[in-house]
């Protein structure tokens, strides 16, 4: 985990920000959200300490509704559990068959 230090102007204080460092797997075409992601390919998101599902989804422009499923090191995570530095995260679309 980094940790930051901020100054705040106004107070002239400083203020310990927590970063995580997250690697992140886009699949069928949640990819055409973030410019530059391809498919299954591991991309590095610094997200503050803290951060939920719901938060990576909309850090990365993914509307909620395109994604059906999120994997949190290779386990099912509802979208408003708090991730861990580090932590390894595929997101999945709905997807339909017969």
């Amino acid at each position: 985990m980094k940790v930051y230090k901020i100054k705040f102007a106004e107070t002239n204080k400083i203020k310990r920000v927590f970063k995580l460092l997250l690697e992140v797997r886009l699949y069928s075409g949640l990819e055409k959200y973030v410019q530059g992601a391809k498919y299954g390919k591991p991309m590095k998101v610094e997200m503050p300490d803290g951060t939920t599902g719901r938060q990576l989804l909309d850090k990365l422009g993914i509307p909620q509704e395109q994604v059906f499923s999120i994997l949190v090191n290779g386990t099912h995570r509802d979208r408003d559990e708090v991730m861990e530095d580090g932590d390894r995260v595929a997101l999945f679309p709905p997807v339909g068959g017969g």
